[in-house]
């Protein structure tokens, strides 16, 4: 792990990652509110309407893009280890 300026701030989060991020979380939400583009019986699949079997398959791709954006997001924005009290002190006295 590197060591930056200032341990009391994070480093610099990685905007491009998280804009990645957001865009991954924004797709389910865009195929899944206009119900009119997927209220339709045709195509069956294995006996279900589409409309059934479509928002079924948006819970596994909703899951896939949200664990895809929690990982774009911590890799954005690395863990800074708070500093313990022995650090804080400057003369060790507790």
């Amino acid at each position: 792990m590197t060591q930056h300026e200032n341990p009391d701030q994070a480093p610099p989060a990685n905007t491009g990652l998280l804009w990645v991020a957001g865009v991954l979380l924004l797709i389910p939400m865009l195929a899944l509110v206009p119900v009119g583009w997927y209220a339709k019986k045709d195509p069956v699949l294995w006996g279900f309407p589409f409309f059934i079997w479509y928002q079924l398959m948006w819970v596994f791709l909703c899951s896939a893009c949200t664990l895809a954006a929690y990982a774009l997001v911590k890799k954005a924005r690395p863990h800074v280890p708070m500093r313990t009290s022995a650090h804080l002190d400057p003369e060790g006295d507790h």
